[in-house]
């Protein structure tokens, strides 16, 4: 199925039912008095968080949505029936917005959470309402009222622990393969990643967590270069990241220190919040590095990037230093579930 994480619908609660005009006739019973009941509620639309569902997909096909209207009153006093209520599945981590206002209507990032998005109409008075001492005989009755209808802006921010940040071909694919069981395309061109992937990490029998891969940045995302900052959202709900650096790039590859430096601020470009996150540096590739000289590197990138956080040297390639990395990551998240 297609990645899909964002998407536009319209949704339309129910019409309330109109009330009844009628009067009560039985044999032997003169002047029996108004009988009309009320019309019945019309449904109401809900957003719903659905396990089964990991992506906006479907509303590619299908972009209306309408519940059910209230019946109409009738004679004896009867209720017309409510509509029935619409639930719309969606994924864990869904934003919604309505379109026309700008408003943040809620975050569906609980499992079984629900929203409602549009409310019903209620359903008309039916003629018995309006009788008093002074009108025994009441000909009047409202009509339902109308149900709400919204354009809404679904946006999907998956919810990952730790989230994998880094320049095209700097090797998030190849760990992300590595530290879990996903299984994201790997191949030796850039922008090799075009959506996100999930994968779950687990260290020992009572401990995982979640690492999301996102495609790609290059200098001058924020204005639309390679695929953009389309998927940054992704890295907003997470709680660490980690900046992967490929310090095994060839000679006529671009220089490891600008292309982090030009990521790290494309963050700040994209968002203040993001750009705060805990970000860790992951120095990948060193398989390709001579051993006798892997810390000198490593000293010099940290040293021309400034950077005073948490480093790890790795080969997502061969496995080495994966473990200690996924054994700090699990002890930094613990403390904070």
């Amino acid at each position: 199925m297609k990645f899909v994480d964002e998407a536009s619908i319209r949704v339309e609660a129910g019409h309330g039912g109109n009330g009844c005009v009628s009067f009560r006739r039985e044999k032997y019973i003169p002047k029996g008095g108004p009988d009309g009941g009320d019309g019945g509620d019309g449904g109401d639309v809900y957003l719903r968080v659905d396990e089964g569902v990991n992506t906006l997909a479907d509303f590619r096909f299908r972009r209306r949505f309408k519940a059910k209207n209230g019946r109409g009153g009738a004679g004896r006093n009867m209720t017309g029936a409510s509509g029935d209520d619409l639930y719309i599945a969606v994924p864990k981590g869904t934003e919604v917005a309505d379109i026309d206002t700008g408003e943040t209507l809620g975050d569906l990032a609980g499992t079984g959470q629900s929203l409602m998005v549009a409310k019903g109409g209620r359903g008309g008075h039916g003629n018995t309402r309006f009788k008093s001492s002074v009108n025994r005989a009441p000909r009047q009755a409202t009509p339902g009222q109308p149900g709400e209808a919204r354009h809404l802006k679904l946006s999907l921010k998956l919810l990952a622990d730790v989230g994998l940040l880094g320049a095209p071909n700097a090797g998030k694919s190849t760990l992300t393969r590595v530290l879990s069981a996903a299984r994201p395309k790997v191949a030796d061109y850039p922008f090799t990643t075009l959506h996100p992937e999930l994968g779950v990490v687990r260290v020992d029998e009572d401990t995982s967590f979640v690492v999301a891969d996102i495609p790609g940045l290059i200098e001058g995302a924020a204005e639309g270069a390679g695929l953009g900052t389309t998927f940054l959202r992704h890295l907003e709900r997470n709680r660490l990241l980690l900046h992967v650096v490929d310090v095994g790039a060839e000679p006529q590859a671009a220089d490891p220190i600008e292309t982090t430096l030009a990521v790290a601020a494309e963050l700040g470009r994209y968002s203040a919040k993001l750009a705060e996150l805990p970000r860790w540096l992951v120095i990948n590739k060193i398989d390709l590095v001579a051993p006798d000289e892997r810390e000198a590197i490593v000293a010099d990138i940290v040293g021309k990037l400034g950077f005073n956080g948490p480093v790890f040297a790795v080969s997502a390639a061969t496995g080495e230093g994966t473990k200690t990395l996924c054994r700090e990551i699990a002890g930094y998240l613990k403390p904070s579930p």
